[in-house]
Formats: structure tokens, C-alpha cells, sequence
């Protein structure tokens, strides 16, 4: 080795499971399928720290090919930061723009994988849908935050094993995802449907809010009351933002509409009312001319 940066197994070791466990401390694995998502991602970590602590496989093979195009490329850990060799970037390796911009995604990984687990957690207490934070822009925040953590261990120190594992993993994810909504379409019925209809599943439309609008009150709601297939549409959409209980509303159900017809048989009766007393009030002035 050209210097002591490899051969570091103990480093490989101690860096996998602190990353590991604290990917476990924000995602909090349960299920089999939550397991499975963490080990596709502690499989990434294994073949990253080998490579960066324990033998550089990608070094000794671009190395021998690529060595006379590229002089940076050696066997230090430097040369670990293939990014850096390939733009001619002679600084700190670790104040490089391509380090700093892996610290943000790193971190924003983990921040977004524990910000998703809070809403989760409370609408699982709840035992409704999970449609506030980050479950508003999209439906799967936590394997977002899983490939944006990858995405920046990738700018950071990038492999040839991590390389071909990455679009592997985030076909994993896409499939474990897939699984996990036949799952929940099948308990949430009618308010998955709506959410899953105004909500990506990995990518935010950029620019936009799904935010539901408050239903008109008074005079407005009996005037603009939706009917038909917009009202179903409503009424799904209420029963996917809904607090507390799952309680979805019943499109096409009809014992809603009673208050409303007993309200309006009122008004008109109301008015009804107003124009026979007008009209009595004429009749008898004219009687006394």
C-alpha cells in the first residue's frame, strides 16, 4: 500500500455498523419488508468501507488502465475520491465540491428517513393514512432518504461495486414499495386511491402543494354541495385526510343529503313567507284608498 489508509478492517467493520445502526435508529425496521430494505442498504455500506478502509478494487483496476490518463489515480485514499481525480481537483479531498455536496445528501437522507417516521408513526397510532410532512410531497419519503444517502456515500467515494449496485437497489426499493401499496390500497380502499392520485411515489412535483381545501360553510356549502362523480371524488379525498379513526366516506350514500333538503325546505319556506306577507301588506293598502 502506498500509505496506511487500507488494510483497515476494523474501520470497515466500526464504519458499517455505526452507519447501519443509525440508519436503524431513524427507519425503525419492523416488518420483513422493512428488513429487507435495510439489508439492501447495509449490503451498499459493506461494499462502500471495504473499498474505502480494506482493499481498493476500483483503484486497482481503473488504475492499471487508466493510470497514465489520469495521474491522481493511485493507491492512497486521495485517490479513493475518483471524482476528484477525474476534474484534476489538487485540494483538500474532503473540501472538494463534490465531499460538501455528499455531506448535504447524507445528511439530508437521514434527516428525511427520521422526519417520515414521525408522521408515520403518529398515523399508525392513529390508525389512519399517512398523508402530513414529508407523506404530502411523497409516498415513500423513507426510501427517498435511503438512495439519497447512497447518492452521497456515491460523490463521495465512488466504486465499481457500489456503482452497479445502485440502480439494483433502487430496483429493490421500487418493488419492496409496489408490495407495500397492494397492502395498503387494500386496507385504505377509496382514501388510498385519492392520495395516491395527487402524490408521486419517489420524485416531488417541484412548485406544487396537494393540500386539500377546506369545504365551504353556510349558505355557500348548500349552493356549491358536489354531486355526482365530483362529489365521490370528495368524498374520497376527505376519507384519505382524515384524523383519528379510518373512517372513509360512503360515495353515493344519501343520509348526508336529509340536513341538507330539511335546510333548504326552510329557506324557501322562509321566503315563501316574506313574499305572502308583502303581497298582503299591498292588498290591504289598496282596499283603504
Amino acid at each position: 500500500m502506498a500509505d496506511a489508509a487500507y488494510g483497515l478492517w476494523p474501520l470497515v467493520i466500526l464504519n458499517t455498523a455505526l452507519f447501519a445502526l443509525f440508519a436503524v435508529s431513524f427507519f425503525h425496521p419492523r416488518s420483513k419488508r422493512d428488513w429487507r430494505a435495510m439489508g439492501a442498504f447495509t449490503a451498499f455500506l459493506v461494499a462502500l468501507f471495504t473499498e474505502m478502509y480494506g482493499t481498493p478494487l476500483t483503484i486497482y483496476l481503473l488504475g492499471s488502465w487508466l493510470g497514465s490518463r489520469f495521474p491522481l489515480l493511485r493507491d492512497t485514499h486521495a485517490g479513493g475520491h475518483l471524482w476528484n481525480d477525474v476534474t484534476g481537483w489538487t485540494g483538500d479531498p474532503h473540501l472538494s465540491p463534490f465531499h460538501l455536496a455528499s455531506y448535504v445528501l447524507i445528511g439530508g437522507g437521514f434527516w428525511l428517513i427520521a422526519a417520515a417516521w414521525r408522521h408515520l408513526h403518529d398515523a399508525a397510532r392513529d390508525d389512519r393514512l399517512a398523508t402530513t410532512g414529508p407523506y404530502a410531497r411523497v409516498r415513500h419519503p423513507q426510501y427517498d432518504g435511503f438512495l439519497l444517502v447512497m447518492i452521497g456515500f456515491l460523490l463521495q467515494w465512488p466504486t465499481i461495486p457500489t456503482l452497479i449496485m445502485f440502480p439494483i437497489l433502487v430496483v429493490v426499493y421500487s418493488k419492496l414499495a409496489r408490495n407495500e401499496e397492494r397492502e395498503v390500497a387494500g386496507r385504505f380502499d377509496d382514501a388510498w386511491s385519492a392520495y395516491a392520485a395527487r402524490v408521486p411515489a419517489f420524485l416531488p412535483r417541484l412548485g406544487s402543494r396537494h393540500d386539500t381545501p377546506a369545504p365551504p360553510s353556510g349558505l355557500l356549502a348548500v349552493v356549491r354541495r358536489p354531486t355526482g362523480p365530483t362529489r365521490d371524488r370528495h368524498a374520497a379525498r376527505a376519507g384519505s385526510m382524515r384524523i383519528g379513526r379510518c373512517v372513509p366516506a360512503a360515495p353515493g350514500s344519501s343520509a348526508d343529503l336529509t340536513p341538507l333538503r330539511r335546510r333548504l325546505r326552510r329557506i324557501a319556506g322562509q321566503v315563501s313567507g316574506r313574499r305572502g306577507r308583502r303581497v298582503s301588506g299591498r292588498a290591504a293598502r289598496q282596499r283603504l284608498v
